[in-house]
C-alpha cells in the first residue's frame, strides 16, 4: 500500500520520499526493483524514479523538514487476541515526534496521515505520542484509510470511488484535498470529511460488509447444492435488485488475503472491548472457516475417503491451479490453496502446483513438499484430477482437451466456477463446482 501510494502521488505531480527501515529494501528500490507484483506499478514506479519525483531513504528525518504531509503506511498484523498490532504505527509516531524539531519554527503544520488500517482511537494515540516528545512544532494527525484491492490497487488509487479523511481542521482538509484532487477529478469520486474515529471505523465496516456478502453467497451456494438449484442463476437475479447489486456475489472457496481476515478479527475485538458483540461478523468468520474446507471435502467425498486408513489418498496425484488468494497478485496470505495442500498431503496425496505469480512465495514457504510446474498444462501430467483455486483468466481460457490429454481422467474440482456444468458434461468431464450440481 505504501509503495502504491508513493508511486501514484508522484504520478499526480507531487514529490514523494518513501522511507523504510530496511536499508537493503531501500537500496533495491533505488535501483529500480519493485519488490511486489501489482499490475501497472512497475511502469509508473520506474517513470517517476527516473523523473526524480520519487525517491527513497532509510532515514525518516530526511524528508520531515520540508514535508507537507507524512503518511504512515506500515503493517498492522493480527495479534494473538485478534486485535491489530500497532507497534509499527506507534514506532513511526515516536520517530516523527523526534524529527519534528528539524522543521523551521515558522513552517506550516505538518499533516501526519494514518494510512494504515488501524482501530478507532489510533489517531488520538499517535497524536499523543508525538506531542509527548515535547515538540513546539505544529502538527495534526488525520485518518485517511485506504480502499485498495490487491490486483487493481493502481487503478483504485488513481480513480477512487471515494476518499475518506478524518480531521479536525480546515487546514488539514485543504492539504489532503490538494493531494487527492487530481484523482477525484479523474474518477468523479466522492470526498468525505469526518472525525478521525468515524474514518477509522469506516475502513473496518467496509471490509466487514464485503466479507459478509462473500460468506452469504457461499452459504447460499451450499444450500443450492443440497436442493438442486444453481447459484449462478440465484446470484444474478438477486444482484439485479438495486438495493443489493451484483458485486461480491461470486461463490468460491472462501476469502483470504491480508485484509479481510485480520480486519474482521480486529473489529470483533473492538466490539468485545466495548461490550457490543458483533454477532453477524462472528458468523461470517465461522462461515468462511468452513468454506475454506469445501473443496477438500468434495475431493474426499469423490474418492470415498473415510476414517481408518492411514493414507486414504496414497498413490493419488493432483494438479492444483492457483496459489494466490486471488488473481492478479502474488499474495498467499490466508490463501485457501495452502489449507488445501496441507489437507491433501496429510491424506497421503502428492501435488503439482502452478500459479502465474505466487509460486516463489509458496516455494519459500513449502519448499519441496509439492512440485512446481512451469505452466498449467505441465502441472496436469499424470494427475488424477485438476483443482482450481484461483480465478486467473488464463485458466478459464485453457484448452481443456489438451488438459484432459495430460490427466489420468477427465476430473475437475473447480473452486472458482470458471466453467459451465452442462458444457463440461457434454465434453465428457466429471465436474464439481461451488453451488451447482456435479456432473459426469
Amino acid at each position: 500500500m505504501g509503495l502504491v501510494a508513493a508511486a501514484c502521488f508522484a504520478e499526480a505531480g507531487h514529490s514523494v520520499l518513501g522511507v523504510d527501515v530496511d536499508a537493503a529494501k531501500v537500496a533495491r528500490l533505488r535501483d529500480g526493483e519493485v519488490p511486489i507484483f501489482e499490475p501497472g506499478l512497475d511502469e509508473i514506479f520506474r517513470t517517476h524514479l527516473a523523473s526524480g519525483r520519487l525517491a527513497f531513504s532509510p532515514n525518516l528525518e530526511e524528508g520531515i523538514a520540508e514535508a507537507d504531509a507524512a503518511f504512515i503506511c506500515v503493517g498492522t498484523p493480527q495479534s494473538e487476541d485478534g486485535s491489530a498490532d500497532l507497534r509499527f504505527v506507534l514506532q513511526v509516531a515516536e520517530q516523527i515526534g523526534s524529527a519534528l524539531s528539524l522543521r523551521p519554527k515558522d513552517a506550516k503544520p505538518l499533516v501526519i496521515v494514518d494510512k494504515s488500517t488501524v482501530p478507532v482511537g489510533t489517531a488520538a494515540r499517535v497524536s499523543s505520542i508525538i506531542a509527548g516528545k515535547g515538540t513546539d512544532r505544529s502538527f495534526e494527525v488525520v485518518s485517511n484509510p485506504e480502499f485498495l484491492r490487491e490486483g487493481s490497487a493502481i487503478q483504485d488509487f488513481l480513480k477512487p470511488d471515494r476518499v475518506v479523511v478524518g480531521c479536525a481542521t480546515d487546514f488539514a482538509e485543504g492539504v489532503m484535498k490538494a493531494l487527492y484532487e487530481p484523482f477525484l477529478k479523474a474518477s468523479g469520486g466522492k470526498w468525505f470529511r469526518m472525525d478521525p474515529a468515524s474514518a477509522e471505523l469506516t475502513k473496518y465496516a467496509a471490509n466487514a460488509m464485503l466479507a459478509l456478502r462473500i460468506s452469504f453467497i457461499n452459504e447460499i451456494a451450499g444450500l443450492c447444492e443440497d436442493i438442486g438449484a444453481d447459484v449462478d442463476h440465484v446470484k444474478v437475479a438477486i444482484g439485479a435488485d438495486h438495493r443489493i447489486g451484483p458485486a461480491f456475489l461470486n461463490p468460491g472457496p472462501g476469502f483470504g488475503g491480508s485484509c479481510f481476515p485480520k480486519d474482521l478479527q480486529a473489529l470483533l475485538k473492538t466490539g468485545r472491548e466495548h461490550g457490543h458483540p458483533l454477532m453477524a461478523l462472528s458468523a461470517t468468520v465461522e462461515a468462511n472457516r468452513h468454506q475454506k474446507q469445501v473443496l477438500a471435502s468434495k475431493i474426499r467425498k469423490h474418492f470415498n475417503v473415510v476414517g481408518g486408513a492411514p493414507s486414504p489418498l496414497a498413490g493419488r496425484h493432483f494438479a492444483l491451479w492457483g496459489l494466490a488468494f486471488k488473481a492478479h497478485t502474488d499474495d498467499i496470505r490466508e490463501s485457501m490453496s495452502l489449507e488445501l495442500i496441507d489437507s491433501l498431503l496429510s491424506l497421503g496425496a502428492t501435488i503439482a502446483v502452478h500459479d502465474f505469480e505466487a509460486m516463489p512465495a509458496v516455494k519459500a514457504k513449502l519448499g519441496d513438499r509439492v512440485a512446481y510446474a512451469p505452466d498449467p498444462l505441465a502441472c496436469c501430467v499424470n494427475a488424477d484430477a485438476v483443482l482450481i483455486a484461483t480465478e486467473w483468466p488464463q485458466y478459464k481460457a485453457a484448452d481443456l482437451e489438451a488438459v484432459a490429454g495430460k490427466l489420468k481422467s477427465k476430473l475437475m474440482f473447480d473452486g472458482r466456477n470458471l466453467f459451465r456444468p452442462e458444457a463440461m458434461k457434454a465434453a465428457g468431464w466429471i465436474y464439481h463446482s461451488i453451488g451447482r450440481r456435479s456432473v459426469g
